[in-house]
């Protein structure tokens, strides 16, 4: 029984590299890992928003985690990769710097976000893992976009197909 309970207590991530920084993503949301492929862009779309791409037929927006987040830009590499994610019945691309590993963290190991970046444009935050000697970012990809952002990526979508 105390096993079972060990199980629940542990999380497993896929560790993202996002300039220079590692953030955890619940694995459980990721529907795959893709290279870098063509990307349409979409007039009027945030800045944000790449554009569009086809995965497997199905025509999917792509945002660019860096700009999201206001990072600086970073020249592409082959180490970039298109994270695909399913939130609410709706597939998203997340273009990230590279994909590194999958984590498991304990519970007791994640803490909430620090007051001092909590806020709206950090909504996606949902704390920080201690993993060995590192600190990992949870985020929380059901978060990265507002419901309006959501909303019209989703309209840009349909105007793309």
């Amino acid at each position: 029984m105390e096993e079972n309970r060990a199980v629940v207590d542990e999380e497993q991530l896929v560790a993202l590299e996002i300039a220079g920084e590692i953030y955890g993503v619940d694995i459980s949301l990721i529907h795959g890992i893709i290279m870098m492929q063509e990307i349409t862009r979409i007039p009027h779309a945030p800045a944000f928003v790449e554009g569009v791409t086809n995965l497997r037929g199905r025509v999917i927006p792509v945002l660019d985690l860096r700009k999201r987040f206001g990072l600086p830009e970073a020249e592409r590499t082959k180490e970039n990769r298109i994270v695909i994610v399913e939130i609410s019945d709706e597939m998203m691309g997340m273009i990230v710097d590279g994909v590194s590993e999958v984590l498991r963290i304990s519970a007791d190991a994640i803490e909430p976000t620090p007051p001092i970046v909590t806020g709206l444009e950090s909504a996606y935050l949902r704390g920080v893992g201690k993993v060995d000697d590192r600190l990992i970012i949870l985020l929380d990809v059901r978060k990265v976009l507002s419901e309006s952002e959501r909303q019209q990526i989703n309209l840009d979508k349909a105007m793309a197909a």
